[in-house]
């Protein structure tokens, strides 16, 4: 089933600012497929994402993206008051000596005593991601409610749909039943004179023997069990939909014992008007085939 959901927003960590931005999205697959675009350096989000969207999600191929981006805060270069105590020690120290030999130093510039090693620390903070990913794991819950909110928009309608399929299966069902029932004398009477035609012309057989065979064939051709499971797929149908536990693969395999059923009608009905609505009904099914793989 699919969906689709954004979530923005922003934070802030000590002096760090934060804005994030959540994008969810799921197309239909026959099994479930997590898939992950997260910024480096954050430990153990992905393995919080899985486990939270494990537990919402059944089946479909899924999608989420993560973009971070680190706002202006306090944190920046340093000055070290003791490095820059000490270079200035020693740069006076070297202009002294350079004096006393009689050579002429440039002046040391504010520019230049930062550029000495030490006295500015330009090198980033190393950054515990634990309280980052603890804080955009507190701001997923609305992005997981609003990608479930437009998976249920397209559930409702594709049930609905499901639902007429469904309809239509077991109308053409209880047309297949009422349309056996009523060719069940045409059919006697048409045994009746087979019987009586290989007894003319095979007047050697014994006539019980005949008419177990009869008997056999009408067997074969009796529909009774095949519109039963029909009749039964439909109820197991009806009753998957109005399920909210996930049916998808339920569904799924239900789709193939419709079709073995239906294969069946066809094939032993012997009646045009019976095979006609068997067709139908494998057309019904196959519709529904393809809906089913929409269904988490």
């Amino acid at each position: 089933m699919t969906g689709f959901a954004t979530e923005t927003g922003s934070f802030e960590i000590t002096s760090d600012r934060y804005e994030f931005s959540w994008e969810l999205r799921a197309v239909n697959a026959r099994g479930l497929d997590l898939r992950f675009r997260l910024p480096d350096g954050l430990d153990g989000l992905e393995a919080a994402l899985r486990r939270r969207l494990s537990d919402s999600v059944a089946r479909g191929s899924v999608t989420l993206s993560l973009r971070l981006i680190r706002g202006g805060g306090s944190r920046g270069p340093r000055l070290d008051p003791a490095a820059l105590e000490a270079a200035i020690t020693l740069v006076t120290a070297a202009e002294a000596q350079a004096s006393e030999r009689g050579l002429l130093l440039a002046p040391m510039t504010a520019a230049g005593l930062l550029g000495l090693r030490g006295v500015l620390d330009t090198s980033s903070d190393a950054t515990d991601p634990a309280p980052l990913v603890a804080a955009l794991l507190a701001r997923l819950d609305p992005l997981i409610a609003s990608f479930e909110a437009s998976r249920a928009d397209e559930g409702t309608a594709l049930r609905d749909v499901l639902q007429a399929q469904v309809d239509a299966i077991e109308r053409l069902t209880m047309e297949a039943r009422r349309m056996a029932e009523n060719r069940r004398g045409n059919q006697a009477e048409a045994l009746r004179a087979a019987l009586l035609r290989l007894g003319e012309a095979a007047p050697g057989v014994e006539p019980g023997r005949l008419e177990q065979e009869l008997a056999l064939i009408a067997v074969r051709g009796d529909l009774t069990e095949e519109l039963d499971r029909l009749a039964a797929h439909c109820a197991a149908a009806r009753a998957h939909l109005e399920s909210a536990a996930p049916v998808g693969r339920k569904l799924d395999f239900l789709m193939q014992e419709f079709n073995r059923e239906a294969n069946t009608l066809c094939s032993k009905s012997q009646h045009a008007p019976l095979t006609r609505i068997g067709l139908d009904v494998k057309a019904v099914i196959d519709q529904m085939r393809e809906q089913v793989q929409n269904v988490e």
